[in-house]
């Protein structure tokens, strides 16, 4: 449900202004979650399909701390190579958790 800020005069028209999301989209968790298997902690460049993730789920991930740019690549600079940070491990971790807390259940 939308929050609608507070407004005194009747003559102002008010948004809905947008909840900021404090945890991952599945897009972001799952790119993630494939840093926990390599060295390093290194984050794919390609999915699973050899499509390249979108650098706007890549920005997402670095703005909030769960990324960081680990080196340039010279022959490709435009190419974003990232590791893991510490929050993003614990992140993904917590989602690998569940996932196997999940399916747990359903063998059960």
């Amino acid at each position: 449900m939308p929050r609608y800020d507070r407004v005194e005069d009747s003559n102002v028209i008010v948004f809905p202004t947008r909840r900021k999301r404090t945890g991952p989209t599945a897009a972001q968790r799952a790119w993630l979650v494939r840093g926990l298997d390599q060295p390093g902690g290194k984050l794919p460049l390609f999915d699973e399909e050899g499509q390249h993730y979108p650098a706007r789920t890549i920005r997402a991930c670095i703005d909030r701390g769960w990324a960081e740019p680990w080196f340039r690549n010279p022959i490709k600079p435009d190419w974003l190579v990232c590791k893991l940070t510490q929050a993003g491990r614990d992140i993904a971790l917590a989602s690998e958790s569940s996932k196997r807390h999940g399916a747990e259940e359903c063998d059960s």
